[in-house]
């Protein structure tokens, strides 16, 4: 009699499969993405949700051409239904700071080499203008 070992498998956390499972869901969702973002952005931690609606005021008001979109859990903003940028809160990943990233479709190259994400502990009126800056030149 042939026995069968038991496989596991360790190559994703926990937090990363149930971030695959939201995408899962997000992709077959009819909910409105404004309204999904608005509530998974209602859900964070006092200091990341504080980020997390400011950045979004930000971002709608000066760059209209953008849309919120939700992406793996996390609040996003899309330009034709792709994927810019998106704010990661702390407790996501369990890390200690909250992330502000950017896609592969945004276009912030420099060289050969340019940082596609920017730890957020807090939001102050020159931090703001440097990331209006960076989403601005990311739509192109």
């Amino acid at each position: 009699m042939a026995t069968t070992k038991k496989k596991s498998y360790d190559g994703f956390t926990a937090a990363e499969r149930d971030a695959m499972k939201e995408h899962a869901k997000e992709l077959k969702s009819k909910e409105d993405p404004a309204e999904a973002q608005a509530a998974k952005i209602g859900a964070m931690a006092d200091g990341d949700r504080e980020i997390a609606e400011r950045l979004n005021k930000l971002i709608l008001e000066a760059v209209p051409e953008l849309t919120p979109k939700l992406w793996y859990g996390m609040p996003g903003w899309a330009k034709d239904g792709k994927l810019i940028c998106f704010f990661q809160d702390a407790a996501k990943f369990k890390y200690r700071y909250a992330t502000l990233g950017f896609s592969d479709k945004a276009q912030i190259d420099e060289g050969d080499m340019w940082p596609t994400s920017y730890a957020l502990t807090k939001l102050t009126p020159a931090l703001e203008k440097q990331i209006l800056a960076l989403v601005k030149k990311a739509v192109g």
